[in-house]
């Protein structure tokens, strides 16, 4: 290196010299996004050494606490606990745990930066890994130099080329539940979310937070408290921020609660609202291409409306702006094809793509214990469900083959449903105490369904009532599960995995450099020919979510309006007549399949009924 700073240090500034913005996409043209809370929370110390970035989420401190111990101890460093019941335990935890990271990511760094160009050794394989650019063509020239000094030059060159992927983190918005001590509510910045942000923002990691699940008022304006998120003078902003949104105007009101508050949006990161892994929030029928297309043509319109602001903001803060306006965007949900990908980047002029899911089967990035690698291997579309697990009230996608359901199910036949609660991130019920408790929790379950046996519900209703109270899950145990029976941290839990359908396309492991292949298409994967296009597969999603919603309102379990229904179908018809007009831009090969599929959907959508009547209650 040549500034003495750290190699993450050193990233940002040559990220800021190549692109005048402090956001980077970094030397690959994927992301691997966050993925429940032990899928990737500690992707980077795998992968970062390559190029490759990924996202930690941050809500789990107790779990992030064991592995700042793991990798601690297994680096040779002192370890020394942090316990709940100290002050701040939950940011100090999660800013200790980062810093780890960032530490030993460095240390990686420079062993690859002084590894040899020889087969097999860690340079070569950043090198080999790396899409075509200009980088990549340096290093293969390298490797056919016949001249020994240019061929060391060109080395030299390499070496200080090397980066890491960027070490993001995810807070998910709504996970911020209130802490409470004796039953008396503790201040705003002990919630949850608030907690992690300051941890984040505190620590050494110069990168990026990525913000999902909506708007929370109170965290947006919390971030304005930290000087990292803002430009100095002659630098740009140490941490930046990533918005993972489902559609345009989501994006265009977060963007402007931030911007008032000086804090600029780097980074629109488009997910399908369907397509995807983990919480789904789905929109109203609003489908992927569409959103795409909308946020291509509004883009300048959007950064420009959002600059004015930030920079009035700026100026009331006595803060000045560092380089030119600019947003990237970047899209993630369902990908699973190199043609798919070039597609994306081709049309919608992306940046990044989120490739989630089929990094399950890269034992190399993410956190999967043995058991539920031959699970995912052997999961079918069946197997994954859109179901009501997740405490939260949010449609959740969950392998119905996995650990976490069999012991659900099992404590149901023994009559003893719930959790324990032993973390209790989600508790955001008062329905039945004063203290919030989660819904998946042997308290909440217990309470409700005596509720419902003494109710004079109807007797579907009932029956469909107490089925959605016996589906919720621990997601805060069971998704940590993955990586603590791996490391042999915590060999007895019941691992949840929240894969999305497109586990189903892939029926193998992969290793690093398969997977990466088969994103650039250098060695792609032989899908099974019935797999659909990803536009068409989030087209059949949003068409099952729709009579989902139906039959829910009909059972009393919802309470929507009609509107929203004519609404959803409206939209969805659009979709279907903006993809009718984009098939001419698909190749030969994808478009009839393509044109057939959406004539199908079609005919299912106009046959929808977008008035649904409910059951009668007495």
């Amino acid at each position: 290196m040549t500034s003495g700073l750290g190699a993450t240090d050193d990233y940002m500034q040559v990220a800021g010299e190549l692109t005048g913005t402090p956001h980077f996409i970094g030397p690959h043209q994927f992301h691997i996004p966050v993925m429940g809370t032990g899928f990737t929370v500690d992707t980077p110390i795998r992968v970062a050494r390559y190029g490759i970035s990924s996202v930690i989420s941050i809500v789990d401190d107790d779990l992030i606490e064991r592995l700042r111990k793991y990798y601690s101890e297994n680096s040779g460093r002192a370890y020394e606990p942090i316990d709940e019941t100290e002050t701040d335990s939950r940011a100090r935890r999660i800013r200790l745990y980062l810093n780890l990271v960032r530490e030993l990511v460095d240390e990686q760094i420079e062993k690859v930066r002084s590894a040899p160009f020889e087969p097999g050794s860690e340079i070569t394989r950043y090198y080999e890994m790396l899409p075509e650019s200009p980088l990549k063509s340096a290093y293969t020239k390298m490797l056919s130099e016949p001249d020994l000094k240019i061929k060391s030059d060109l080395q030299t060159y390499l070496r200080k080329q090397v980066v890491p992927g960027r070490i993001d983190v995810n807070i998910m918005t709504k996970v911020d539940r209130d802490q409470y001590i004796k039953d008396k509510k503790g201040p705003p910045e002990n919630g949850l979310a608030m907690c992690a942000l300051r941890g984040f923002a505190t620590s050494e990691l110069r990168s990026a937070v990525v913000l999902s699940a909506g708007i929370n008022r109170r965290l947006f304006a919390y971030m304005a408290q930290f000087d990292d998120f803002f430009p100095s003078n002659n630098a740009p902003a140490k941490k930046t921020v990533v918005l993972k949104v489902s559609d345009y105007r989501s994006a265009l009101v977060q963007g402007l609660l931030m911007a008032r508050h000086g804090i600029w949006i780097s980074e629109f990161r488009i997910e399908s609202g369907l397509n995807c892994g983990g919480h789904a929030f789905a929109s109203a029928g609003y489908l992927m291409g569409p959103i795409l297309e909308e946020f291509k043509t509004n883009r300048q319109l959007l950064q420009d409306r959002l600059w004015k602001i930030y920079c009035d903001a700026l100026k009331k803060l006595g803060r000045k702006p560092w380089g030119e306006p600019s947003i990237v965007i970047t899209a993630q949900g369902g990908v699973g094809t190199p043609g798919e990908q070039k597609f994306l980047f081709d049309h919608y002029n992306l940046v990044g793509i989120g490739w989630g899911t089929p990094f399950l089967l890269v034992p190399e990035a993410t956190n999967v214990d043995a058991a539920h690698m031959k699970k995912l291997i052997a999961a079918s579309e069946n197997d994954v469900l859109l179901s009501d697990s997740s405490p939260l009230g949010i449609p959740f996608w969950n392998l119905q083959t996995s650990a976490s359901e069999e012991n659900r199910k099992q404590q149901i036949s023994n009559g003893t449903p719930g959790s324990s609660c032993p973390k209790g991130y989600l508790g955001m019920d008062f329905e039945f105490t004063q203290t919030p408790i989660c819904r998946s929790s042997r308290v909440y379950q217990r309470r409700k369904l005596d509720q419902l046996d003494n109710s004079d519900l109807p007797l579907n209703q009932k029956k469909a009532a107490i089925t959605d109270v016996l589906c919720k899950t621990c997601l805060c145990s069971d998704l940590a599960g993955g990586v603590l029976i791996r490391l042999g941290i915590d060999p007895g839990l019941h691992t949840a995995i929240c894969c999305g359908p497109s586990i189903a396309d892939f029926d193998r492991v992969f290793t690093l450099e398969e997977m990466t292949d088969h994103i650039y298409g250098r060695s792609p994967y032989r899908h099974s020919q019935n797999r659909p296009n990803m536009f068409i597969r989030e087209l059949s999603l949003y068409v099952e979510f729709f009579q989902r919603m139906v039959d829910r309102k009909a059972l009393g379990l919802i309470d929507i309006p009609d509107k929203y229904f004519s609404d959803f179908k409206k939209n969805l018809i659009d979709g279907i007549k903006y993809y009718h007009e984009m098939a001419s831009l698909l190749s030969s090969r994808v478009r009839a399949r393509f044109v057939t599929a959406l004539e199908d959907f079609e005919k299912q959508v106009s046959c929808l009924n977008h008035t649904p009547t409910p059951s009668p209650v007495k």
